[in-house]
């Protein structure tokens, strides 16, 4: 213990020798660190962005597109989706608790003398349930409203913002291209989805209102299907196969003439692809502690040679070449290890400002933070030892005769 306390002592004052060098050999280290840790902490974060969006929209969601792919447009010769399609299986899907069939387009909305594009979504009060979206003001829509297909809307956050301001938009009216229609709700904010779409700018009608006034006719290109809590989504899945093939007609063994997405497939695929891109850029920022090691050997060279007087007077008067060993050894761990701290403190930092700037949590995470100082250590005890060994190693005759 005391070899060790001497040894950390002597460090300590060959780095005060030459602060300035000890400060820019530990910039290496410094960087790497930081590297490290911001990459991790926002590739987490990102990832944890992901997921909750995942969950806000229904953690048991499938959705039903007609065609063999997912998109605004629909593949050539696929026929649309019908309202009455939401209904049969919801009637004949046992492990099913809603659908709601949705048709969208594009409008501009006008208020007074305010304007914004935006998207116009057709649904029913299902939508409600299934996308779990939330009316903070007012209300959504009545059984009857959906039935007639009332003149009728609710509007996101970013539609109420743009054409009301911090104004109530509750009982005013809009125009949506030929449709006047009155808002009769406000939906919570809920910000961007993790494929940067703001999911607060659209506008909901009754679909009925929809097909006749917007869209001319009674097309749906989309059911959002919610399984039953408990169940399974792969059993849902084929259960919603089984009832749109006997509907569309498709029988023997032609293929589907129409796609269902288990929500937690793209879930898992988004989740997957960002944990992939958080390690190799973990990875290709860890390169930057080698190179810092790499920086701390030749600067540790430098040193011994500088000292070599030095060392030879400590081993002629009777040091131990362990004792020698240990102290270079020691120099180059502390070197290191401050940087890996100083890292640290840098790496939070920045995170915290890129994961605000970004939108998504900061995650603090103490094993990454461990481990990267753990291994900023070892970096030092690695490329440092060469240079301890060679001090170590020295003549004392020579290294006295040394200018």
């Amino acid at each position: 213990m005391r070899t060790i306390g001497n040894a950390l002592l002597l460090a300590l004052r060959g780095l005060r020798r030459n602060v300035l060098r000890s400060v820019l050999t530990m910039l290496g280290i410094v960087i790497g660190v930081a590297a490290v840790i911001v990459m991790v902490t926002v590739g987490r974060g990102a990832t944890a962005q992901v997921t909750r969006q995942i969950a806000e929209m229904g953690s048991n969601l499938l959705m039903a597109t007609p065609g063999q792919r997912m998109g605004p447009g629909q593949e050539s010769g696929a026929q649309p989706f019908r309202a009455e399609d939401a209904d049969a299986l919801e009637r004949q899907a046992p492990s099913i608790s809603a659908v709601a069939p949705l048709a969208s387009a594009g409008a501009t909305a006008i208020a007074g003398s305010a304007n914004w594009s935006t998207s116009v979504t057709g649904s029913d009060d299902r939508l409600f349930r299934v996308r779990n979206l939330q009316v903070v003001a007012g209300r959504a829509f009545t059984d009857s409203e959906v039935r007639s297909g009332a003149a009728v809307c609710v509007l996101g956050a970013t539609v109420r913002r743009e054409l009301f301001g911090s104004a109530s938009p509750v009982g005013r009216h809009l125009r949506l291209g030929k449709l006047s229609c009155q808002v009769i709700g406000l939906l919570q904010a809920r910000g961007q989805s993790s494929m940067g779409q703001d999911q607060d700018d659209l506008v909901v009608v009754p679909l009925r209102t929809f097909q006749r006034r917007i869209a001319g006719n009674t097309d749906v290109g989309l059911l959002q299907i919610a399984v039953r809590d408990g169940l399974s989504t792969e059993v849902a899945r084929q259960e919603v196969q089984r009832v749109l093939r006997e509907r569309r007609h498709v029988s023997g063994l032609k293929a589907d003439d129409f796609q269902v997405i288990d929500l937690k497939e793209i879930a898992s695929m988004l989740t997957g692809t960002t944990q992939l891109l958080t390690g190799l850029l973990g990875a290709v920022a860890a390169v930057s502690l080698l190179v810092g090691g790499i920086g701390i050997m030749n600067i540790m060279l430098v040193s011994v040679t500088e000292r070599t007087r030095e060392i030879g007077i400590r081993l002629a008067i009777g040091a131990l070449e362990r004792e020698v060993l240990a102290q270079f050894l020691v120099e180059a761990t502390v070197l290191s290890s401050f940087g890996g701290l100083v890292g640290v403190a840098v790496a939070l930092l920045a995170s915290w400002g890129i994961t605000a700037l970004l939108g998504v949590p900061f995650l603090f995470l103490p094993g990454v933070v461990a481990l990267a100082v753990l291994f900023s250590a070892a970096i030092g005890m690695a490329f440092g030892y060469l240079p301890a060994r060679s001090a170590a190693r020295l003549d004392p005759i020579e290294a006295l005769r040394h200018e």
